[in-house]
């Protein structure tokens, strides 16, 4: 079943965030605006050490009045491929260069109102360059074992999507066979 698209009108539009009405008609006939979101597309890396660590950040994130940790993450600059903002990101936010970063996925998080692409990345390996650069993205940034991962998803620490798709995919496969990296 496929809905036909008859058009799309911007209701508001930022340089972070545009919210529009889309005429949609739905294989049974009926025709409606239905709201969607559309947003830049977002690239995030699961930086691993030889510890079987992950460079995690401590941030308050105001919208949600949360505090919990999070993998690096920012929008894909203009001309810039989703690795190379995943890797410029672990450096501004955490002073930690990365290791070259390879792909593990990309996903819509909330398809059914909003496109946003998030691309997630691996890096294996990191380099202490210096301080943070962008000061307003976190508190902190730690190596946290993996084996805490758990226990930070139960006590609501980790509530970041791409910090939780990335985690997981890599604990899920990681333990199965090597990621490519």
């Amino acid at each position: 079943m496929r809905w036909t698209v008859h058009g799309e009108r911007t209701i508001y539009a930022s340089d972070w965030v545009n919210l529009t009405l889309v005429d949609v008609e739905q294989p049974d006939g009926r025709r409606f605006e239905h709201h969607a979101v559309r947003m830049h597309p977002v690239a995030a890396a699961v930086v691993l050490d030889d510890q079987d660590r992950v460079l995690l950040e401590w941030r308050h994130r105001f919208i949600t009045g949360t505090w919990g940790w999070e993998i690096p993450t920012g929008i894909v600059d203009e001309g810039e491929t989703p690795a190379e903002t995943a890797a410029r990101e672990v450096e501004e936010e955490t002073g930690w260069r990365p290791a070259a970063v390879t792909r593990l996925l990309s996903y819509e998080p909330n398809n059914g109102i909003a496109d946003s692409r998030h691309h997630l990345f691996l890096a294996r390996g990191a380099e202490l360059v210096g301080e943070p650069t962008d000061k307003n993205e976190s508190d902190r940034a730690e190596w946290v074992p993996l084996d805490r991962i758990g226990e930070f998803i139960e006590r609501g620490e980790l509530l970041d999507g791409p910090t939780l798709v990335g985690l997981l995919h890599v604990l899920a496969f990681a333990r199965a066979r090597p990621l490519a990296g």
